[in-house]
């Protein structure tokens, strides 16, 4: 989706803070962070919403946390913890159409879900 965001910061139209990419995921720190750390990992591929999830992309999906888990270990906050947020739509908070993981972690977060 030409005008998306997030493919645009795939594209390199829009500049972002790196922290992991291959040729299936790209991660980047949040510019408007929730926590100390804040990551967002999103596929390349464009997909709306969790609704929009297809049979193909099971397995991309399960690669996204895979590739979640590498970052925690990497950047060392596997052993004290971490949330994954994904939003799913308008009352949920969704603002961009391409579904992403928010990786929250850097202190205690409490129940409060954020995202």
């Amino acid at each position: 989706m030409k005008n998306c965001i997030f493919c645009k910061i795939i594209n390199r139209e829009i500049p972002s803070n790196i922290v992991y990419e291959d040729e299936k995921v790209i991660a980047f720190n949040d510019i408007n962070p929730a926590a100390p750390i804040h990551i967002l990992v999103i596929p390349k591929k464009h997909i709306e919403t969790l609704l929009d999830i297809s049979e193909e992309d099971s397995s991309l999906i399960a690669y996204i946390y895979q590739i979640i888990n590498k970052i925690a270990e990497e950047k060392g906050f596997d052993k004290k913890g971490f949330r994954v947020i994904t939003n799913c739509g308008e009352d949920s908070g969704q603002e961009v159409k391409h579904i992403h993981f928010h990786v929250l972690a850097g202190k205690k977060l409490g129940d409060k879900i954020v995202g």
